[in-house]
Parts: C-alpha cells; sequence; structure tokens
C-alpha cells in the first residue's frame, strides 16, 4: 500500500508530479499516447481538488545518450546533420503539453527549452489552477547521475516548485533519479498518484496476497532475464506456465530435444532448480507439449507442426501448437487471479501469433468471469494491445523494467518514497 492524492488535502496547495510521458515521437508527432492518457485521471483528480498549481515532469527518451548515436548514423550515410530539429522531433516536452492540452481541452503551459532549473518565477507568475510543463529532465546530467550528492541538486530545484510532490510515473519506478526519489527528500509531502496506486496493488497482491488458485505464466525469449520472476512467483502461485523460448531451456535440461531452438546452455542448472523448487512447493509448472516450428527465423518461414516436445534438429520452435493452447486453457479456466509477464512465441510474425493470441483471448475471458488478469509489463502488452483485447483485462501495467523489478518482489525508489 502507498500514501495517494487521495489520502491528502490538494486544496490550495502547489503541486509538482513526475509523469512517464516517454512515449515513441516521430517528427514532432506522437506514435503511442497510452501513457499520456494513462496520467489523465491523476490529472484531473488534482486540478479539481482545487490546487493552486500543477507542475508536470517527465523523461522523454535521453537526449545526451540518443543524440550522439543519432549524429554518428547521419555522418556514416552523408545525411545532412540538423541537431535542433533532431532534438524537437524526438525530445523536446512542447509537442506533449500541446497534444496534452488538446486532451484535457485546457491549456498546458510550457516552461521553456531551457530547462528546468531556475523556473520558480514562472511559475508563480501563471494564473491560478494552470498546469505547467516542464522541459524533457534528462537533458541535465544531474538526473540521472550516480552521484547523489549531484541528483540532489536537481531535485532540490524541482522540489521548490511544489508544496507536494506527486509520483505518478510506475514506468520509471525503478530509477533513483533525480525527479523519481530523490526530490522526495526535500518536498514536504510525497504521494502516489492514482495510476501509480493501480499499478501497486495490482502488481503487489500477485505476490504478497493474490486470490487463489493464482496462475503466472511467464514467457519471452531468455531464462536468465525472468530467473527473480520465477523464484518469486513461486511462492505465491498455484501454478505456472512457461512458454516463448525460454520453454528450450527447462525442456533441454529435462533431457528433451530442441533442435535449433533458442536455448541458455548456461541457464541449464537454473532451470532445474525452479523445477526442482516448484515441485517443492506444490506448483504445477507447465511447459508446451507441441511446437509451430521453421527452419528458419523469419517472418515468411514455412510453418511446421511438430505434435511432441522433442524437436528435429534442423528445427526452431516458433510457437506454441493447439494441443499446449488445450493443456493451457485448463490451468487458465481453473484461476482466480493471472499474472501474465511475456508472449508464448514469436508473436511478432503473423503465422507465429497463434498461441500467444489464444493465451490473450483465454485470459480476457477469465477476466470477464471475474478474474483478476493482470499483464505484466514488456511484450506482453504489446500482444494484448496488438489482438485488441487490453480493455478486457483487469489491468494492463504501463511498466517494463519496473513491473518485472516489482513481481521479482525489489524495493522501488519511486515507490518507496510514497509509502
Amino acid at each position: 500500500m502507498i500514501k495517494t492524492i487521495k489520502d491528502i488535502d490538494l486544496n490550495g496547495k502547489r503541486v509538482i508530479m513526475r509523469v512517464d510521458f516517454n512515449v515513441p515521437m516521430k517528427d514532432g508527432k506522437i506514435q503511442d499516447d497510452t501513457r499520456i492518457i494513462a496520467a489523465v485521471p491523476s490529472i484531473n483528480y488534482i486540478m479539481e481538488h482545487g490546487a493552486k498549481s500543477l507542475v508536470l515532469m517527465s523523461h522523454l527518451g535521453d537526449p545526451n545518450k540518443d543524440l550522439k548515436k543519432e549524429k554518428e548514423k547521419a555522418e556514416r550515410s552523408g545525411k545532412t546533420w540538423n541537431e535542433e530539429g533532431y532534438l524537437a522531433g524526438k525530445h523536446r516536452m512542447r509537442p506533449i503539453a500541446e497534444y496534452l492540452s488538446a486532451l484535457l481541452n485546457r491549456p498546458v503551459i510550457f516552461a521553456g527549452e531551457d530547462g528546468c532549473f531556475g523556473k520558480k518565477a514562472f511559475i508563480e507568475a501563471q494564473a491560478d489552477a494552470s498546469i505547467i510543463m516542464l522541459e524533457n529532465t534528462r537533458f541535465h546530467k544531474e538526473e540521472t547521475s550516480n552521484n547523489p550528492e549531484e541528483r540532489d541538486v536537481l531535485a532540490k530545484e524541482l522540489a521548490g516548485y511544489g508544496d507536494i510532490f506527486v509520483n505518478d510515473a510506475f514506468g520509471t519506478a525503478h530509477r533513483d533519479h533525480a525527479s523519481t526519489a530523490s526530490i522526495a527528500k526535500f518536498s514536504g509531502l510525497s504521494v502516489g498518484g492514482l495510476l501509480m496506486d493501480k499499478e501497486v496493488s495490482y502488481l503487489e497482491s500477485m505476490i504478497i496476497n493474490p486470490v487463489k488458485p493464482m496462475l503466472a505464466i511467464i514467457g519471452g525469449a531468455k531464462v536468465s532475464s525472468k530467473i527473480a520472476v520465477l523464484e518469486s512467483l513461486l511462492k505465491s502461485a498455484s501454478a505456472m506456465i512457461i512458454g516463448g523460448g525460454m520453454a528450450f531451456t527447462f525442456l533441454k535440461a529435462e533431457g528433451h530435444k530442441i533442435g535449433k531452438s533458442l536455448v541458455e546452455d548456461d541457464q541449464l542448472d537454473t532451470a532445474r532448480a525452479i523445477y526442482a523448487a516448484a515441485q517443492k512447493a506444490g506448483v504445477e509448472l507447465l511447459l508446451p507439449v507441441d511446437f509451430l516450428c521453421a527452419e528458419e527465423f523469419e517472418p515468411d518461414a514455412k510453418v511446421i507442426a511438430i505434435d511432441k516436445q522433442d524437436l528435429p534438429d534442423h528445427l526452431m520452435g516458433m510457437d506454441a501448437g493447439p494441443r499446449s493452447i488445450e493443456l493451457f486453457k485448463q490451468a487458465v479456466t481453473n484461476a482466480k487471479s493471472i499474472i501474465w509477464n511475456g508472449p508464448l512465441g514469436v508473436f511478432e510474425f503473423d503465422a507465429f501469433a497463434g498461441g500467444t493470441r489464444a493465451m490473450a483471448e483465454m485470459v480476457a475471458e477469465a477476466a470477464d468471469r471475474g478474474a483478476i488478469a493482470v499483464v505484466g509489463g514488456g511484450d506482453s502488452v504489446a500482444a494484448v494491445n496488438k489482438f485488441g483485447l487490453a480493455s478486457r483485462m483487469s489491468h494492463v501495467s504501463t511498466g517494463g523494467g519496473a513491473s518485472l523489478e516489482l513481481l521479482e518482489g525489489k524495493k522501488l525508489p519511486g515507490i518507496e518514497v510514497c509509502r
């Protein structure tokens, strides 16, 4: 549980809120507004409850790192380099402020391209009940500095723009940055926004006190990136489905032939240990029992169905097969709470998207029946969006790395300051 804007008096207060407006941009146009829309309930709540001012801050890519890469890329290709044009199209917050203004149907005042320092007089000069957007926080090296004292320089400045600090940027909650965590040291009061509250409530419940039976569906490419999540969820899950590329490491660990499929040979002992831990905890561990395969990792590769777990040497597993889906369906049907992180196959290739689509549909149907269905970040979110099923889930997380780390049971700096 965290303290939120619903727990405090906002009337007449100056509020500074960290949001996650790190959205994909192309030539100054927003390509996906999901994260912006997710922050609107908190913005509306704060303004409806009488805030004197609301200052919004976010990063938008990392201009210092990305600028260097793009400049080198342009020079290699012989293109004319326009530095300010690049920054305006990819990293400046002015287009975000304009988009948000249209979304809210009220002015959102951009504080200028000269950074986040020295804006107190500008903010105080605005009319009461104004919404102000600061420039991209990552134009300042202090934002992401590994030196706490250096981070504090920016954090103290930002804290001066509000009586209350609100963190509604779940997507960066795992980062110990000036605008996400350090600022709380200098703020009179620090609380979470409505999005942060929703994220923490749904995700923490899956590791602390889930409604049983609880099903964890873990997919994706590599076991190594999900070890801590698997170990954490084994403590609270009733059953666990392992799919995607990582399933082949488990299958090889059991002695199966996996052909040319993706595998992490250095994680075979880890897979065996996780399997043993599941048995000890009484958690049913389910792996695919058949596959859709291909000879090459290509979107137009010929689909070859293999009706068993052992694959020929010349094939690689690309998706879960129909018998696997039927096996998984029983587990989904039995579950009263579900956490899903990672696809079951190469869903980016239409020919191998069937397993992930079927899982998304089954989880959506479970939610329709009253189960708590949480999609926890990364490619699973992309999948449910691709298949038009996001709105049927109980919750679709806006955080990738943050979701993963919270499910691992870690304490996230941007959340801890709201407790």
